[in-house]
């Protein structure tokens, strides 16, 4: 089989995988254009204002994470910059990874490690 050929598994799956990219843009440009028609352009976080060619930069983030959950009143969503976006998908994944670390309310996680287990048959061995 020559190299530049893709197996035949993904010659089947490139036209599903280019379908499912196709809806998710034409579903992504829907609530785009209506939070569009609907908020100020202007970021929900550092309000930075955008127009023109500038406002390309400006995005919606859904606030539940869903980007199923479109209401047509746009209570969903909010228009951030770039910037922000990132910022707060990227703060979402810290508080993911650090699920269960110690919070402001002195709760903290449950230890998995016991470095001092058997520290007394350790102490025993070298006392006899």
């Amino acid at each position: 089989m020559p190299a530049n050929k893709p197996p035949t598994d993904a010659k089947r799956l490139d036209p599903i995988v280019e379908e499912a990219r196709r809806s998710r843009d034409q579903r992504e440009q829907g609530y785009r254009e209506q939070a569009l028609k609907l908020y100020p352009w202007v970021c929900g976080r550092c309000a930075r204002e955008f127009d023109g060619k500038k406002l390309r930069m400006l995005t919606v983030h859904h606030r539940d994470h869903n980007h199923d959950h479109n209401p047509p009143d746009g209570s969903n969503w909010e228009l951030l910059c770039l910037y922000c976006h990132d910022n707060e998908h990227a703060r979402q994944l810290v508080a993911a990874e650090y699920e269960g670390a110690p919070t402001a309310r002195g709760q903290t996680a449950a230890a998995t490690f016991k470095p001092f287990a058997n520290l007394k048959d350790l102490l025993k061995g070298k006392g006899e």
